[in-house]
């Protein structure tokens, strides 16, 4: 069945937020998180501080909202897999959204380079992959045969994935963005998946 479309306004809305968050991402990469104020980025968009707060509940809010919004397609695609898939191939087909974003690898590289070189930004960025948790261990846990662990498992496969999404993602800052991502994520699952296997 077909997906309804989101009313105007609340098209509108979101294309308002991804270009604050757009206008906020450039100035983080140019001066720095801790260097640029909300001020400032409520003047670089052409509106006022108290728009900008109508979007964003603070200036962390505004540097990860992509991240909430990241983690919301990725379950949308997860949902989207067939159910008989296997729960680490599902998940690794879910992440490609990632790839999908409409944005350049400078950009990406840039965002990216931030979020993990900023002390505070890296601590939301751990919080909002929580809530990533909480959405695909719903959606894995059918996957899984089963028992009365079930949800416990399909929570630690979700939490591992995720896991190894940034490890990837901070592998790739470090190449400079000269890697595939992805090849990068499947050694990081590996490492994980062959330590279960060698355990009795």
């Amino acid at each position: 069945m077909a997906r309804k479309p989101a009313p105007i306004r609340e098209q509108t809305r979101s294309v308002v937020r991804s270009l604050l968050a757009q206008t906020a991402i450039e100035l983080f990469a140019a001066k720095g998180y801790d260097n640029t104020t909300v001020e400032e980025v409520a003047a670089a968009a052409g509106v006022s501080r108290r728009t900008l707060f109508n979007y964003f509940r603070s200036k962390e809010d505004l540097a990860l909202s992509s991240l909430a919004e990241q983690g919301d397609l990725i379950a949308a695609r997860l949902a989207e897999r067939p159910i008989e898939e296997d729960a680490w191939a599902a998940l690794r087909a879910a992440f490609q959204v990632i790839e999908e974003i409409d944005a350049t690898p400078e950009a990406r590289l840039e965002f990216v380079t931030l979020l993990f070189g900023n002390d505070s930004l890296r601590a939301g960025h751990a919080e909002k992959q929580a809530r990533w948790q909480d959405l695909f261990a719903p959606l894995i846990e059918p996957r899984l045969p089963d028992s009365d662990r079930r949800t416990l498992r399909a929570r630690a496969i979700a939490a591992a994935a995720i896991v190894c999404l940034q490890a990837a993602n901070e592998e790739w800052v470090r190449l400079g963005g000269q890697a595939d991502l992805f090849d990068l994520y499947d050694t990081a699952v590996e490492a994980i998946r062959a330590e279960g296997r060698m355990r009795p």
